[in-house]
């Protein structure tokens, strides 16, 4: 029998914060106990965010936390010819269709339909895809598209969930709100989710599903934050064939205020920790990892 895989898969805008430190040395002890394979992927799709400094930091970091890991590491946006692939394959199945709306547009259709009540959001708390653009002649819309009209590519859920049926997985963690066992998926609740746009080729649910199945990765070893984006990923993974890996979720380093750590936030960074003088084992003590 193969040994498990894991992986840490962190985007390089930002530098890597106590959050990572944790799900990074989580993933690294479980691959060395159980005697697997520890992965690192940049995942990079947003090539305006994402720089080359920050990457270069992450690998400092980690190396100086005592993980190691195999080479070569995965860089999503050298790999964009596989996502568009999958892309073009949902598209031709009448599974996938652009919508033209700027997010400023989406904005004020959403208000206009909580004129009347509350519209419907997805996990995360934003409102779901309020557009006709599903319903949109096909003329019109090869028109939009010859003339260069920005556009965001969405899956047609309501196709979608009708050519997989019901989909599910075992969770291995637990959610925020302490789910776990056999879980059923909902990727009804995200809408018609984006799976790329005309200026990135990609969206993080289609590249962490394909790269996932690419590299072989059977434990996928993630914070609460994700625990609901993995119905669109089971979803995914049911319209293009790819195999389901283990699921596990944990949870969150939260700061003194009890909310989650984030880049966007300006969360202590390990290496603004490293500057002050902390080793790896104060690192892994302030995570819980003793």
């Amino acid at each position: 029998m193969p040994p498990p895989v894991f992986r840490f898969a962190p985007s390089p805008n930002g530098y890597l914060h106590l959050g990572h430190a944790y799900s990074a040395l989580l993933n690294f002890d479980l691959a060395q106990a159980s005697g697997g394979r520890f992965l690192l992927r940049i995942e990079d799709i947003d090539t305006i965010r994402c720089k080359p400094e920050f990457e270069a930091a992450i690998y400092d970091d980690l190396a100086w936390l005592g993980i190691t890991w195999e080479q070569p590491v995965r860089r999503q946006s050298e790999h964009f010819a596989f996502y568009r692939e999958a892309i073009e394959r949902l598209s031709a199945e009448g599974l996938a269709y652009p919508s033209f709306e700027s997010r400023a547009e989406i904005a004020r259709l959403v208000a206009r339909r909580e004129a009347d009540g509350p519209w419907p959001r997805d996990p995360d708390g934003a409102p779901l895809y309020p557009g006709e653009a599903k319903s949109m002649s096909s003329a019109a819309r090869k028109r939009l598209l010859e003339s260069g009209e920005p556009y965001a590519l969405r899956l047609d859920m309501t196709a979608a969930c009708a050519r997989t049926g019901e989909l599910g997985w075992i969770e291995g963690g637990r959610g925020a709100d302490g789910e776990t066992g056999e879980i059923a998926a909902r990727p009804q609740a995200w809408g018609d989710v984006i799976l790329a746009r005309k200026e990135t080729p990609t969206s993080y649910h289609l590249s962490v599903v394909i790269d996932d199945a690419l590299q072989g990765v059977t434990e996928v070893v993630r914070g609460w934050d994700l625990f609901w984006s993995t119905s669109v990923h089971r979803m995914l993974q049911g319209l293009l064939g790819l195999p389901q890996p283990a699921y596990r979720h944990h949870r969150l380093v939260r700061d003194t205020a009890g909310a989650k750590l984030s880049k966007s936030t300006g969360a202590t960074g390990l290496r603004e920790l490293r500057a002050g003088g902390a080793l790896p084992a104060d690192i892994r003590r302030l995570v819980g990892l003793a």
